[in-house]
């Protein structure tokens, strides 16, 4: 009789621990569960300004050449020191002018089954100036180019404070963002709740150098100057939101 009562006990155990773990395994995990009580959005949306720029950037310098690297250099420099001033005389502030490249370089002659000769030196500097009246960019290049310039590798337009341009383009964003919303809840029966989560990427950056051509040295009539055209340019703010849903 003992024997039947113990073995009806660990029965009655394993009979229970078998039930509490098929309980265990059946039973939704805590955070599994809270998702599925949350319906939710994952959206993105941008917001895009166009304006006007108020200053350029351009790179631009000379080139020589000469026998010796020595020859080349000096050359380079009496013609770079002409063309900062000149850029000085067209209003370019100090500041506003940074050398940008500083090269020498040997020149080779490569001829067939014969080793390379040195014909001579290649000098080259470049400086980036910032132009703060857009008006005056065409005649600074041909001040520059006047006296000894004969590169300009770019030019790109900007904005000298674009912090007031980048919060018009958020507005946007999150008014699209929002719209964006409603819209997906109207469409699926559900209302806007709250915004849970909202980031930004992107933002404003100046757009990359737009290639010149190289301009041989000369001179130019009083009453003309290289007509450079500023257009417009575009402020993009992207965002991504997480917006919680309700019936």
């Amino acid at each position: 009789m003992k024997t039947l009562a113990r073995a009806a006990a660990i029965g009655a155990l394993l009979a229970t621990s078998a039930l509490s773990a098929q309980a265990q395994q059946t039973a939704p995990a805590p955070a599994a569960d809270s998702m599925f009580r949350a319906t939710t959005l994952n959206l993105s949306a941008f917001g895009e300004v166009r304006t006007a720029p108020d200053m350029a950037t351009i790179t631009l310098g000379v080139q020589t050449e000469a026998k010796t690297a020595q020859e080349a250099m000096r050359a380079n420099a009496q013609r770079m020191s002409q063309v900062v001033a000149s850029l000085r005389a067209q209003g370019i502030a100090e500041r506003d002018i940074q050398t940008s490249s500083l090269n020498l370089n040997p020149q080779y002659r490569y001829q067939e089954n014969k080793p390379p000769e040195l014909i001579g030196y290649q000098a080259s500097n470049n400086v980036t100036i910032r132009v703060m009246d857009l008006a005056r960019i065409g005649a600074a290049l041909d001040a520059a180019v006047s006296v000894g310039a004969n590169n300009i590798h770019g030019i790109s337009f900007g904005l000298r404070d674009p912090a007031v341009i980048e919060d018009e383009a958020r507005r946007k964003a999150a008014t699209a963002l929002g719209a964006k919303a409603n819209l997906y809840a109207g469409a699926t029966g559900h209302r806007v709740g709250r915004l849970v989560t909202l980031s930004e990427g992107g933002g404003y950056s100046p757009p990359p150098p737009m290639p010149m051509l190289q301009m041989a040295r000369g001179s130019f009539a009083k009453d003309e100057s290289t007509p450079v055209s500023g257009g417009e340019i575009v402020v993009r703010i992207d965002i991504n939101g997480m917006y919680e849903l309700t019936r």
